[in-house]
């Protein structure tokens, strides 16, 4: 017979009782189920939260097997929505969960977000309008948002707090071509770039094809380094240090970076990474 207190008991210690009943009844919002989003709702079900909105339009390939927590024989061709929901419910089978397979629109976005205490981003690389469209909402609506990227073998982490630097004032997309778009958020995600000296197979990354390597390290990394940073979001616990603060921590280089950038990629540093990216992405 499940029991909720005993599920989750072995968290107290780093959590007090009170704290860990007040996960229970956050609500947390997940958009993508991929590789990083799969594991940010199974790290976050674990610590006792029981309440999420999740989306994701997708189904499992096989491609996803190196990375995705979903991932297996078993689940080939299934909605990741359907595959995750299940997963969250087999660790926590009173969880409640809000699905949205079509995924996120101007006419849903809303709906995604009502009632949430944070958002957590996790929608595919790629996906710039609609990951602009959810980070607005939740500035509007005054929703704590995260993101964190897979880069190489670590995880660039940026917190986009109510009231301070928004998404659009730190990445600079209004007005710009995709391409340029694509180069700052690349340059933002990650202002030290610690991955890139490790890449083996340059060719491997294809903006064009929309494709990139990618490893389970980094998506588990993600997940870890998101948890800790929720739970001090939402407990009121800790610094968390929110945009233009960024931080990129590389387990292959065995390298932590903090940087600071006000008014984001219009930073000079910011510009003259911009530089490289761009040349990068030509070729």
């Amino acid at each position: 017979m499940f029991k909720h207190e005993t599920a989750f008991s072995r968290n107290i210690g780093w959590l007090t009782p009170e704290e860990q009943a007040r996960l229970r009844q956050a609500r947390v919002a997940i958009a993508g189920l991929g590789g990083v989003g799969g594991a940010h709702l199974v790290t976050l079900s674990r610590l006792g939260i029981a309440r999420f909105n999740i989306s994701d339009f997708d189904h499992f390939e096989l491609q996803n097997f190196n990375r995705q927590a979903g991932a297996m024989m078993s689940t080939i061709g299934q909605p990741k929505v359907e595959v995750l929901e299940r997963m969250a419910l087999d660790i926590n089978p009173e969880a409640e969960i809000r699905a949205f397979p079509q995924g996120i629109n101007t006419d849903n976005v809303g709906d995604f977000l009502d009632g949430v205490d944070i958002y957590v981003d996790s929608i595919d690389f790629f996906a710039l309008k609609v990951r602009r469209l959810l980070f607005a909402e939740c500035y509007r609506r005054g929703i704590p948002a995260v993101t964190a990227a897979p880069l190489g073998m670590g995880v660039g982490f940026l917190y986009f707090a109510p009231g301070g630097m928004n998404f659009e004032d730190y990445f600079r997309f209004a007005g710009q071509p995709r391409q340029e778009q694509l180069a700052r958020f690349i340059a933002g995600l990650a202002p030290k770039v610690l991955q890139r000296t490790y890449l083996r197979v340059p060719e491997s990354v294809n903006f064009a094809e929309q494709r990139g390597p990618s490893t389970v390290m980094a998506c588990d990394l993600c997940a870890g380094v998101t948890g800790v940073e929720v739970l001090k979001i939402l407990l009121g616990r800790g610094k968390v240090r929110a945009a233009p603060w960024g931080m990129q921590f590389d387990a292959y280089r065995q390298k932590l970076s903090f940087t600071w950038r006000p008014w984001g990629n219009a930073n000079p540093l910011q510009q003259l990474l911009l530089l490289l990216v761009r040349a990068q992405l030509k070729r």
